[in-house]
């Protein structure tokens, strides 16, 4: 499913402040996976998450997904990649508070102009397994930070993705919350989600459904530990 090959990313190349956030990162996950990224602030973690999701392009080495070198991609197509087989779960939610549950939901799905009656049946879908029905109509701002949380979270979803990359997902939540989000990654993996999870929280290092834990530390892989 993903293969990175020999990454190396450098920031500022040639300047003054140059940063080598990854260094020669080879890592291989199936389809189907949880993959957990640890390490400190500074270990490259949410820099490996941006490779794989193409929103960065690495200095040297590839990411390849479903046999696509992502990596070497033009970036209108990888725009389209990501639409089309990449959800995200962010730290801070990136909802628009303004905007309601259901339109943060949509915002994904803009640029593919989808079927109206299509869309509003996956929605409900959504809304429904993670008990948020009513509030498909509330503006974002109204709602709780759990509740904020399973809308990044559907959102994610709605376009039933191949692959989840979650940056720091429960950084914000409580431990309740924490272990709800858990149980949901569990729920996504058993419907063969590829999940790749960048995190501090040790909630997630014992976790029996994880398949690697992936440590890196000062952007180079210093263990992997399959379960």
């Amino acid at each position: 499913m993903i293969e990175c090959k020999n990454l190396t990313k450098i920031f500022n190349k040639n300047k003054n402040d140059e940063h080598t956030a990854l260094k020669n990162i080879n890592l291989e996950f199936k389809a189907g996976e949880i993959i957990v990224l640890k390490g400190a602030s500074g270990s490259g973690k949410s820099t490996l998450l941006a490779l794989i999701a193409a929103l960065s392009k690495p200095n040297d080495g590839e990411v390849i997904v479903n046999n696509k070198r992502i990596s070497k991609m033009p970036d209108n197509f990888t725009s389209l990649f990501r639409r089309e087989n990449i959800g995200f779960i962010f730290q801070k939610y990136n909802l628009i508070p303004t905007l309601s549950v259901k339109d943060n939901m949509i915002l994904p799905l803009i640029p593919s102009n989808p079927d109206e009656k299509v869309l509003e049946t996956a929605i409900d879908k959504l809304l429904e397994k993670f008990s948020m029905e009513s509030k498909k109509n509330i503006l974002v701002k109204q709602l709780s930070g759990g509740e904020q949380q399973r809308v990044a979270i559907s959102r994610a979803l709605i376009n039933n993705p191949k692959i989840i990359i979650a940056d720091e997902p429960t950084a914000n939540l409580d431990g309740k919350l924490s272990l709800d989000f858990i149980k949901i990654i569990e729920q996504l993996k058993n419907a063969s989600t590829t999940i790749v999870i960048a995190t501090h929280d040790p909630l997630f290092f014992d976790l029996d459904f994880v398949d690697k834990i992936v440590e890196l530390k000062n952007g180079e892989v210093i263990d992997v530990i399959n379960s």
